[in-house]
C-alpha cells in the first residue's frame, strides 16, 4: 500500500501554510506540532496512511486501527494554517525501508498539499548540538527555500547557519520537494541534543516562540514551560553522570567522534 491520503472534508484553500511535526531528533517537531494543537480548536480534514510506516496496528478499547498521521485545519486571522501530526514517519534506517519510501511519501503528501493550496511548507525538526545544549537556551535554526523566506524567519528569531548539512527525512523531503513544485518553505531546527530521547521541550519551546512571532500565535506556555524545567533538570543529572564516568576511564591519548 503506497501513501494513501484519506480525506474526511473536502476542502481547498487560497493562501495556506502547513506545518509539519513528525518525530525525529530530540521529538523537537513533533512536541511543537502536538503543542500547538492542544491550544488551538482545530478540525481534522485527512488521515495519511503508508507502506513506509511500521508494519504494527494500533490497538485501543480492543479495537483495531491501522498506524496513521492526520492533517488539522485551523483558521488564525483570517488565514489558513494546516498541522500534519503523527507518531511515524518513513525509517530512516535503510535496513528496514528504503530511500524509495521517503520519496514517495514526500511527493505524494506534497502533490496532495498543493492541489488543496498550500503556499508555504514549514517543517519542525532538532538538531544535534551535543553538550552545547546545556550552555544557553536552544537556539532556532532555518533553512529557506529562498532568501526572501529566510529573511522572514530571520526577523521572527531563526538564526541563519551557512555551513552545509544535511536535513534526513520528512523534515526536509517535504520542503525540498515542495520547492520542485514551486511551494516556498523552511525548516526550523530547534538546537538538542541526540540522547533526548524522551523528548526536548526547552528547544520545542524555543520553535513555537519562533512561530509565534512570525504568524502572531497567543499561546498559553505555562505547561510546555514546566516540561521544559523537567528536562532541563534531567539532563544536567545526565551531564553530571557523563563527566563522571569520563573522569573514571584511563586516558590513552585517542580521541574519538561520533
Amino acid at each position: 500500500m503506497p501513501t494513501r491520503i484519506l480525506v474526511l472534508k473536502k476542502t481547498a484553500f487560497s493562501d495556506a501554510v502547513l506545518l509539519v511535526g513528525l518525530p525525529g531528533i530530540g521529538l523537537v517537531g513533533k512536541i511543537a506540532v502536538d503543542y500547538l494543537l492542544k491550544q488551538f480548536k482545530t478540525e481534522k480534514i485527512a488521515e495519511i496512511l503508508s507502506d513506509s510506516f511500521p508494519p504494527s496496528i494500533h490497538t485501543k478499547n480492543s479495537k483495531i486501527f491501522l498506524i496513521k498521521n492526520e492533517l488539522f485545519h485551523f483558521k488564525h486571522k483570517k488565514k489558513d494554517f494546516l498541522f500534519l501530526a503523527g507518531p511515524v514517519q518513513p525509517a530512516l534506517d535503510f535496513k528496514v525501508g528504503s530511500s524509495h519510501e521517503h520519496y514517495e511519501f514526500a511527493e505524494t503528501l506534497v502533490n496532495f498539499f498543493k492541489s488543496i493550496g498550500v503556499k508555504e511548507i514549514v517543517t519542525l525538526a532538532g538538531i544535534n548540538v551535543g553538550g552545547a545544549r546545556l550552555s544557553a537556551k536552544p537556539k532556532v535554526i532555518v533553512a529557506a527555500t529562498d532568501d526572501k523566506v529566510l529573511l522572514l524567519w530571520k526577523k521572527a528569531g531563526a538564526k541563519e547557519d551557512k555551513k552545509e548539512g544535511l536535513i534526513s527525512g520528512a523534515a526536509g523531503l517535504i520542503v525540498g520537494i515542495g520547492r520542485l513544485h514551486a511551494i516556498e518553505g523552511a525548516c526550523l531546527m530547534g538546537e538538542t541534543n541526540v540522547q533526548l530521547v524522551y523528548g526536548d521541550h526547552g528547544s520545542a519551546k524555543s520553535v513555537i516562540e519562533v512561530l509565534s512571532r512570525r504568524f502572531g500565535f497567543r499561546l498559553d506556555m505555562h505547561s510546555i514551560e514546566k516540561e521544559t524545567k523537567n528536562i532541563e533538570k534531567a539532563f544536567t543529572e545526565l551531564n553530571k553522570q557523563l563527566e563522571i564516568h569520563e573522569e573514571e576511564k584511563p586516558s590513552n591519548g585517542l580521541t574519538y567522534v561520533r
